[in-house]
């Protein structure tokens, strides 16, 4: 872990520190956007405040394959961070003890090769995941016996720490919902970087980290209980992961504020079209967007037949089996009419009879309420066609 860095004797610049490190960023990464960069700077020098602030947001590199700079990614932020933490291969108690204070501080954690923990061939390990959930939040403690054999007693151990990550394919819903993703990919032939060398180059990072935390000293008060203006749209879970990153901008002054709040827009747009949301608002999405589209109600067995039949959707392979009638009623039961009744199949009348099917009244609250906005159709982006003062239309 690092030293503390000795106070500061002038005002700092807040917003040229700032230029510094984003500049200092993009001699060694190339991230997919511009946003990616402020990003990435505002999050580093939170990691000197984040004591003033009511949640720390993760920040997750993540790409499809390897050899996309995650890993320097990390490398530059471990570099301007305090106390930096490197938990490859750190267990979750070793971590609930850091955290705690063992060497006198919090550390940043700042952990490569997530996906070896929470891959597909990883296992569960709720532990840290647990812990990394809890930590977003300030004042959430994990519960652990202590002790040997019958002389253990309950401890609270705080987890509330910043922590930078990077890792191959995705991350735990419960975690990526916490985290400001940035989308790695591979350099073009024509996007070069400069080599980073640990002997000389992290001794420059190293000066700016000291330089941040001078900073984070003189506008901590300032920046304590801060209640930064959001960009439309963007509320609940998104806020938390923004708001101290927008109160850093604030802080630093000059034009990060408005750099912030532009990638904040982007970045959430971005994580949210990524996101494909539980099973369950997949299904409620695909009903609405794919299958009950132009009828007020469908048989069980043609809604199950138009969900399998989707090309890029999950449902003719679940688990090596396809979507059934007994699962389909079994995942739409979690959900609630208007009514505040189950949605389960009703009887619907048709010329050979009645049969058992799914009416679009009783879904509708639940996409009201789940559901991300439908697609914009072709149709509804046409202008109307307007009367003329001859009363044909034009």
């Amino acid at each position: 872990m690092t030293s503390t860095a000795p106070q500061a004797t002038t005002p700092i610049d807040g917003a040229a520190l700032l230029n510094e490190v984003e500049a200092f960023h993009r001699r060694f990464n190339v991230f997919p956007t511009e946003a990616a960069y402020v990003a990435v700077s505002l999050w580093d020098a939170h990691a000197h405040l984040i004591d003033a602030f009511d949640s720390t947001p993760r920040i997750a590199f993540l790409s499809p394959e390897p050899g996309s700079g995650k890993s320097r990614a990390l490398e530059i932020v471990e570099t301007l961070v305090p106390n930096r933490m490197a938990a490859v291969d750190a267990s979750p108690s070793a971590l609930f003890r850091a955290v705690s204070g063992i060497e006198g501080e919090r550390p940043t954690i700042v952990f490569d090769e997530i996906d070896t923990v929470f891959g597909p061939k990883a296992g569960d390990n709720e532990q840290l995941r647990g812990f990394l959930n809890a930590g977003h939040r300030r004042g959430r403690l994990m519960y652990r016996c202590v002790g040997d054999g019958s002389n253990q007693t309950v401890q609270g151990f705080p987890s509330y720490c910043a922590v930078a990550m990077a890792g191959l394919g995705s991350l735990p819903d419960t975690i990526l919902t916490r985290s400001v993703i940035i989308r790695m990919r591979r350099r073009a032939r024509n996007e070069k970087v400069e080599p980073f060398r640990q002997g000389i180059h992290e001794q420059e990072g190293n000066a700016l980290r000291d330089r941040l935390a001078l900073w984070a000293d003189q506008v901590r008060d300032t920046v304590k209980g801060a209640w930064p203006e959001m960009p439309e749209g963007v509320t609940d879970r998104p806020a938390d992961v923004w708001e101290p990153l927008l109160a850093v901008a604030d802080a630093v002054g000059g034009g990060w504020p408005q750099r912030a709040r532009a990638a904040c827009v982007q970045l959430v747009k971005a994580s949210q079209g990524d996101d494909k949301g539980s099973l369950g608002i997949r299904l409620l999405t695909d009903l609405r967007d794919h299958v009950l589209i132009g009828v007020d109600r469908l048989p069980t067995i043609a809604v199950v037949d138009r969900l399998n039949a989707l090309d890029d959707a999950p449902w003719a392979d679940l688990q090596g089996k396809p979507l059934d009638s007994r699962r389909l009623s079994r995942m739409l039961r979690d959900y609630v009419t208007a009514d505040n009744e189950p949605i389960t199949s009703r009887n619907i009348r048709t010329t050979g009879g009645v049969l058992k099917g799914y009416y679009a009244v009783d879904l509708h609250d639940a996409w009201q309420r789940y559901c991300p906005p439908p697609p914009e159709s072709p149709l509804q982006a046409l202008h109307p066609l307007q009367p003329s003062s001859d009363g044909t239309t034009a």
